[in-house]
This record gives structure tokens, sequence and C-alpha cells, in this order.
């Protein structure tokens, strides 16, 4: 089940919820949580994701605050692996480093404990996941952040990708991106 059909994407598109004009006019913001809350739509994604990662060498997961700590520590469970959260800053209670990143106006930054990726190997795997990649700003900083803690981003999963904003491309650049779901 590593493809989806056409129809389970369908199924999966029709199970979020589009409200319009939020956080600003002129926004169409896609709601998971409507998904989250559908159990057949949430496990349906989460089976899909289990049968695309189980035996691709991945050591943890990072989500990205905090949607991406939703998907990410589900499937991490479902994986047996561990699962460690990037935050905004000041959120983290131990030692961090941050990787700053550019909005449209001013500039934002995440952080992930120094130690986030301690294990035996040297240069561990991870992957990357949130719900959604807009222009990419935050996932290219998140991928940063994974490589200056001294792991390997294998790749970015979103469960969706608003395609027209491109943030995809960026990512693209530094690691593999996949996307459950594509909005034109």
């Amino acid at each position: 089940m590593k493809i989806l059909t056409k129809n389970d994407k369908d199924f999966l598109l029709k199970s979020i919820r589009t409200v319009e004009d939020f956080p600003k006019p002129g926004i169409d913001f896609k709601d998971i949580t409507t998904l989250l809350g559908d159990e057949r739509a949430y496990t349906l994604l989460m089976n899909h994701l289990k049968e695309r990662y189980k035996n691709q060498n991945i050591d943890y997961i990072a989500g990205i605050e905090s949607r991406g700590f939703i998907f990410g520590a589900s499937l991490a469970t479902m994986l047996g692996i561990k699962f460690v959260p990037i935050r905004k800053p000041g959120k983290l209670p131990y030692t961090t480093i941050s990787e700053k990143y550019s909005l449209e106006y001013g500039v934002d930054e995440v952080e992930i404990h120094i130690d986030a990726f301690k294990c035996e190997k040297e240069k561990p795997n991870v992957l990357l996941i949130d719900d959604l990649i807009a222009t990419g700003g935050t996932a290219k900083a998140a991928v940063n952040l994974i490589d200056k803690a001294g792991a390997n981003c294998v790749e970015a999963c979103f469960v969706i990708n608003l395609k027209f904003l491109n943030g995809d491309k960026e990512i693209k650049k530094i690691t593999p991106v996949y996307s459950v779901l594509e909005i034109d």
C-alpha cells in the first residue's frame, strides 16, 4: 500500500475542511482537524505512511510544531522508533540548537534539543513530517536543523502540498520530498 489509489486520495481530500479567509482574507486554510476526527480517513493515512516507511531504515521521526507532532508521534509509535519534536523558540526545557528562517515580513526560528538524535549510530536517519507544505520556510529550516544536530534527513513528508506555492521545490534541493496529497 505504498501508493494510494485516486479513490483513496479523493477520500482523504474530502475529509479535510477548507476554511475560507482564515487566518486572513484570501487564504483558503486546509483544516486537518476534520481528517483527524474521521477514524477511517486517519487510519487510512497512517497505515499508508506506515507501509511507505516501515523498511526505510529510519531511526527517528521529527515532527514540526504542532501538527507534525500528531502525525509524527503516531507514525513513530507504529514503526517502533523514536519521535523528536521540532519547536518554536523557548518551548524546549533542555539545551537547544536553532535555525532561523525568513518570513514574508520578518524572521522566525525553530529549535531542537542538542542531544535529540543521540544513539549508537554516528549519523542517524530521520524522517521529517508535517501536515502541510506551503512556501517551505519552516520545513527547510527543520531539515537544516536536523543536519546541525548530527543526523541525516532521509525525506520530508507532508500530508498536503500546496503545489502552487512551490515550497516543495526549495526542500527538494536539500532532501527528497513526499506529499500524500497535492493541491494545485
